[in-house]
């Protein structure tokens, strides 16, 4: 099982590169980890670009999750109704302070 690693920036800017990181592993027959741990910035279009790369592989019938995922990437995916697609599992507790999501996701709306 591969293990790739989002780092620390998933911003508009990051995109791309993180398209082309991506897809190597796009036909990869083995599991696949992503590494969120590090995330602090997320930006819809990053959220885009891994929200296709889990639907794609998902598609193929090719296994891939989403671990150690900062409290960021969770959030925003939260916030943007992506957890689901994203393979994240509920989290029971609830954002303890709203302002507080808005300001991991970059523009959400």
């Amino acid at each position: 099982m591969d293990t790739v690693h989002l780092g620390d920036d998933l911003g508009i800017e990051a995109s791309t590169a993180l398209k082309e990181r991506l897809a190597p592993y796009l036909s990869q027959a083995q599991a696949l980890v992503l590494d969120g741990a590090d995330v602090r910035r997320v930006h819809t279009a990053g959220l885009q670009v891994l929200c296709a790369f889990v639907a794609s592989r998902h598609s193929a019938g090719l296994g891939t999750r989403l671990q150690g995922c900062s409290d960021a990437l969770r959030d925003a995916a939260r916030l943007l109704g992506l957890g689901q697609a994203l393979g994240l599992t509920p989290d029971p507790t609830p954002l303890s302070n709203a302002a507080h999501a808005t300001d991991t996701v970059e523009n959400a709306a």
